[in-house]
């Protein structure tokens, strides 16, 4: 089903887009998300250069990314996105990866919030901005909470410093950078098959990240903090 305001890109798996077993990363799943989602703004002429101009940024606060399969070097893909609600000073977003044969590897809901990059605070988005997007129909997923609860026992591990190719256009760690850093903690034995993130505080360049780590269930956890102990971000994988 293609929605009516659904953005699409069209693919093929790079080899700069693969690991040791030829399959797509989870890091260039999230980026092709990321990316799709960047270009329906830039689509309608809300980008990067028009949110610039009147001091505003939609920055994520939460995913929830299923992966059904990895697709392989070479294969062609498809990657849509839409705007599924908007309420007060949020966005939801949708996302969804296909292959050549229209099934779906990847999906993911993401949760956005609108800011006011002048005085650093949430700003609620005007009739024009909405209607810019439009609604669609949410994907037909089991919404997770935007929360994540931490195991009852969290290990410290080294920590570590930004570094300037974690830094986005925002000047703050971009959001698939805090996963890639869990993902290298977290050091699971089978493919990741759901990631959740919730982002609490943005890092920026030269700060230390001090992160924390626990398993229970079926489940592990990575807590990133600052030095005070306070959480940039939480990722958990399954």
């Amino acid at each position: 089903m293609t929605r009516a305001n659904e953005y699409t890109i069209e693919s093929r798996v790079r080899f700069s887009e693969i690991d040791h077993s030829k399959r797509m990363t989870l890091p260039a799943i999230i980026n092709y998300f990321q990316d799709c989602s960047i270009f329906h703004s830039e689509s309608i002429g809300h980008g990067l250069e028009y949110l610039g101009r009147i001091n505003r940024a939609w920055v994520l606060s939460a995913w929830q990314i299923v992966i059904g399969r990895y697709p392989g070097l070479g294969e062609e893909i498809s990657v849509s996105t839409w705007a599924s609600g908007f309420k007060g000073i949020c966005g939801d977003r949708n996302f969804c990866m296909k292959d050549r044969q229209g099934k779906v590897t990847a999906y993911a809901n993401s949760l956005w919030v609108y800011m006011d990059t002048g005085r650093g605070r949430p700003a609620k988005p005007d009739a024009k901005e909405v209607e810019a997007y439009g609604v669609s129909e949410p994907l037909a997923m089991e919404t997770a909470s935007r929360k994540i609860a931490l195991p009852k026992q969290m290990t410290e591990t080294a920590p570590f410093q930004v570094r300037r190719y974690h830094i986005d256009t925002n000047e703050h760690v971009n959001n698939c950078q805090y996963i890639q850093m869990a993902q290298e903690i977290y050091d699971g034995e089978e493919p990741v098959r759901q990631v959740r993130a919730e982002y609490k505080k943005s890092a920026v360049y030269k700060d230390i990240i001090v992160p924390r780590a626990g398993r229970e269930a079926d489940r592990g956890v990575v807590e990133l903090c600052n030095t005070e102990g306070q959480a940039f971000a939480v990722v958990e994988f399954r």
